[in-house]
């Protein structure tokens, strides 16, 4: 990736070219981005962790079906991962600034418009009298602004200055701090949408996403980090005929292991995606089978917080631990651990499998993403990063969907085998990917 000189680059990242090997590690990250960077990231992905929670208790309340609010949370899960790697693409070919800020106003306008579909709309409680409300919730999953993987695409760039083995370390601990973001905001939203729901309206929380969405991250789009990363340069028919002569001189088995190598990443955020929404959704028949369902978000979020702490470390973890090492030795630690959740028959000790099942998770989010943006082909950094996020909500989902029907037949034993084999997959997914790009890697050298 060609990055702008140093006169060209934001003031706010000009200390990067500074040495300052004294700083901690986490402390170069206001160097490299400026200080304002880090805050305004953090919150600007807020709104997208709360809007399928909030689809989901607003419709339900309202309408009062949990089928047609599952359905509307669904809505918005499938509209995000399949409308964030066409916004990422369009972040790649015109620039994150511009597609930002209309993702900003456009999403507004569409959380907006779900809002008062739910309270307009009668006949809520029949599916097809509300095609308005899950039309509503499709767009606003799909033009939910993508913060945290342009966010990631940004630091890359600014890592990159100098060569990228010589700023490894710094990348390391910024895709830490993305992933514990993430994490932190994954915990926090649905949180804020609970207590604003019951405290005040069900309408609120998403009111709130979507003030959040019009003034946050127009203000992220704006930051000047967003000029390190370049632009795709437009097609044209003479560089459309160069592309295609270059793939048809290409060896069928290196395209082959090209497209493998990001496939590899993605399938892996799917899978990833499919842990969570298992693990979620067999927590809630784990917890109703002796006290509430609604304890399931305080078990899931015990998780979530060591998957977070655990994440900070990879930035001190030593250089010799390589990404695919990382990706095996931490899917088969996952692997291992998740089938202690077939232990427990109560909070307690659920508790303490949670509490150490997350440590390897962070680190494993890290790791992918971070080869996710090693075999990302040029010019295309924003739309693998944004399938890669994508990969993680559609697993979600199909995570949750699976368990779902396992615990309804057969109980919460059965649903907790379903994060076990997503883990197994994990590591599987690890090894085929170490191969492909070890092989990728051999190619390019002999060529």
């Amino acid at each position: 990736m060609t990055l702008p000189t140093p006169s060209q680059a934001p003031t706010s990242a000009a200390p990067h070219l500074v040495e300052t090997p004294a700083r901690g590690r986490y402390a170069r990250l206001p160097i490299l981005a400026g200080r304002g960077f880090i805050p305004l990231g953090l919150f600007a992905r807020l709104p997208l962790a709360m809007l399928t929670v909030g689809a989901l208790t607003l419709v339900t309340a309202v309408t009062g079906s949990y089928a047609v609010g599952g359905v509307s949370a669904g809505a918005v899960g499938i509209g995000s991962a399949l409308g964030a790697p066409v916004l990422g693409a369009l972040a790649d070919r015109r620039g994150q600034r511009p597609v930002l800020v209309f993702a900003a106003v456009f999403n507004t306008a569409a959380v907006i418009a779900l809002i008062l579909s739910v309270y307009l709309i009668p006949g809520g409680q029949d599916l097809g009298a509300a095609l308005p409300v899950l039309a509503a919730a499709f767009v606003a999953g799909a033009s939910c602004p993508q913060v945290g993987p342009l966010a990631r695409v940004r630091w890359m760039a600014l890592t990159s200055r100098g060569g990228r083995a010589a700023n490894s370390a710094d990348l390391d601990t910024a895709l830490s701090y993305e992933s514990t973001a993430d994490e932190l905001t994954f915990v926090l939203g649905p949180a804020l949408v609970g207590i604003l729901a019951s405290l005040i309206a069900p309408w609120l929380p998403l009111a709130l996403a979507a003030a959040l969405t019009l003034t946050l991250v127009p203000a992220f789009a704006a930051h000047p980090t967003h000029s390190a990363v370049e632009l795709t340069p437009a097609r044209t028919p003479a560089s459309a005929a160069q592309a295609k002569q270059l793939r048809s001189s290409q060896p069928a088995g290196q395209r082959i292991g090209a497209f493998a190598a990001v496939a590899l990443p993605v399938l892996a955020m799917v899978c990833m995606g499919t842990f969570f929404g298992a693990t979620q959704t067999a927590l809630s028949s784990f917890s109703a089978s002796f006290a509430t369902s609604e304890l399931a978000g305080l078990l899931y979020a015990v998780m979530g917080l060591s998957s977070a702490a655990a994440a900070l470390s990879v930035a001190y973890w030593p250089a010799r631990f390589t990404a695919n090492v990382r990706w095996l030795a931490c899917a088969a630690l996952m692997t291992g651990l998740a089938l202690l959740l077939l232990l427990p028959s109560s909070a307690l000790p659920m508790i303490f499998v949670l509490l150490v099942l997350g440590l390897p998770v962070g680190p494993l989010m890290v790791t992918v993403f971070a080869i996710g943006g090693l075999v990302a082909p040029a010019g295309k950094l924003g739309t693998v990063m944004t399938a890669l996020a994508s990969g993680i909500v559609a697993g979600t989902a199909v995570g949750s969907s699976i368990a779902g029907q396992l615990a309804q037949n057969d109980g919460y034993s059965a649903a907790f085998v379903v994060p076990v084999c997503a883990a197994a997959a994990l590591f599987l997914l690890g090894a085929a990917a170490a191969v492909v790009i070890r092989r990728r890697d051999g190619a390019a050298a002999a060529g």
